[in-house]
């Protein structure tokens, strides 16, 4: 697979997710909001990864261990890498019943469309950065 390839195989997928997220909300599954949220910046981080490493990206879903390794956390604002921190725990709480209830108290229609809508805006500014 050529860089290019890896890299829309990650896009791709990231939009899928996205899609996800989207009709998650519109049937109020907050909780799966989030995790997809997650999945969408972790992809959309890997196929900037894929651009600027010469190695495939890491079996990870530690978002800013990803957006620091790969150079990106630098260029990043302040608020760009507290979305991060913030939506990181969200990929594993959403797997682990000690945690679905903790999550599941934080998250609510407003607070999943501000996700959502920030999810998307770090995702087209990565697209930007490719």
């Amino acid at each position: 697979m050529t860089t290019e390839e890896k890299i829309q195989y990650w896009l791709d997928i990231a939009d899928y997710d996205l899609d996800t997220a989207e009709a998650m909300y519109k049937t109020g599954r907050w909780l799966y909001v989030a995790f997809m949220c997650h999945q969408v910046i972790e992809k959309t981080l890997k196929a900037y990864w894929c651009k600027t490493q010469s190695e495939d990206a890491p079996y990870t879903h530690n978002l800013i261990l990803l957006a620091n390794q790969s150079g990106l956390a630098d260029m990043m604002s302040d608020e760009q890498n507290l979305f991060l921190a913030r939506i990181m725990p969200m990929n594993i709480a959403a797997r682990y019943p000690s945690y679905k209830d903790q999550l599941s108290k934080m998250l609510d229609k407003n607070t999943c469309r501000l996700i959502i809508d920030n999810t998307q805006q770090l995702q087209v500014w990565i697209k930007n950065k490719l």
